[in-house]
């Protein structure tokens, strides 16, 4: 790419924006020009707007800190300054999807965070590696918003990156019941130790709405496209618990499988080792290498030694054995604000220039 395209982040002060801004710095393509927050960070600088709220463990780097952060709500202004946006604004609902699409039809393309838009028919939710295909749905997007250039795609829930992969790279053998309770970390939340001392040493065994995603989402990604439609997964059943755990950064999942046709698990451990997709062929700037590990010793993956493979851009697996009542059981790690969230919304903005979606203004 000759130039980089100037990037907005909407929601820059909260903990996925600033995870955004850290995996921006020096980023090959894209260049972070513009943050917009609430009316009461707007005016300030982005050093004095965060304050002593910055939640990364790398320092706030330099080239942000003097940019002064503008009104999410103020959208032409917002939109005249980049080519593109992400979005983890901190809303409602309704008020998300509104916003959002009031950017999209500045004709400034929006790449989301945030669920809002997981569930509106023409708005792709890609994992790259899975379901690029799924960009096929922005032109029925365009058509029905009146833009040339504006939409709006998105990134899954954080906790599915942690076994739908998984999943996935065994479709040939037709999965067919998943039983996942997902471990989830407290940055999930957008929070610290600091911020939820109650947390230390505890475990909370409800997380709103997270079930809910956790069992439809990866139907979608899986689903097929079909006449400007997704059709979601059939002949796949999944059910799940989640459950907050005492860690900073990382979701577990222990997953149970039942398959059509059952693999050995040499053959498993092979598709998942191969398994490779769209950025790994496209050389994507964060694509990782080996989008997934299998580690054999049977006390990993752990968060504390696997949750940054690949930077944090790879999911972990491990423990794979037969079980009494399904197939398989397995274990897997994902890292959830890497992979999970503003990493992952990177990863299919990377997807999204490289296919020409994402283009200069």
């Amino acid at each position: 790419m000759d130039k980089k395209l100037k990037v907005g982040i909407l929601g820059g002060t909260g903990m996925v924006g600033q995870r955004f801004i850290s995996l921006l710095e020096n980023h090959p393509w894209f260049e972070v020009t513009t943050i917009a927050a609430s009316p009461r960070s707007a005016g300030k600088t982005y050093e004095d707007a965060v304050g002593d709220r910055w939640k990364m463990d790398t320092p706030m780097p330099e080239a942000v800190k003097k940019i002064v952060v503008k009104n999410v709500n103020e959208v032409e202004e917002v939109a005249s300054q980049v080519d593109f946006v992400f979005s983890a604004v901190d809303m409602s609902k309704e008020e998300i999807k509104k916003i959002e699409e009031e950017y999209a039809k500045t004709e400034t393309p929006v790449v989301s965070n945030n669920s809002a838009h997981r569930w509106t028919e023409d708005v792709p939710i890609i994992v790259p590696e899975i379901n690029p295909e799924h960009i096929g749905l922005i032109p029925y997007q365009k058509k029905r918003l009146g833009t040339t250039r504006g939409f709006i795609a998105v990134k899954p829930n954080c906790s599915i990156q942690s076994y739908t992969p998984a999943i996935f790279a065994l479709k040939e053998f037709g999965p067919k019941l998943v039983v996942a309770t997902t471990y989830q970390a407290i940055s999930g939340a957008g929070k610290t130790f600091k911020d939820w001392p109650e947390m230390v040493g505890n475990i909370i065994p409800y997380i709103a709405g997270e079930e809910e995603k956790s069992e439809m989402e990866p139907l979608r990604v899986m689903g097929k496209l079909v006449d400007g439609k997704i059709e979601l997964a059939k002949d796949i059943v999944i059910t799940s618990q989640c459950i907050r755990v005492p860690v900073l950064n990382g979701h577990t999942a222990a997953v149970f499988v039942n398959f059509e046709k059952k693999p050995s698990k040499e053959e498993i451990i092979e598709k998942w080792r191969n398994f490779s997709g769209k950025p790994q062929e496209l050389k994507l700037p964060n694509a990782p290498k080996h989008f997934i590990q299998y580690l054999e010793d049977d006390n990993r993956p752990q968060v504390a030694l696997d949750v940054d493979y690949e930077n944090g851009f790879g999911v972990s697996f491990g423990r794979l054995r037969e079980d009494k009542v399904f197939d398989y059981k397995f274990v897997g790690l994902s890292h959830n604000t890497v992979r999970g969230a503003a990493g992952g919304g990177i990863l299919c903005a990377e997807l999204l220039a490289a296919e020409g979606y994402i283009t200069a203004k």
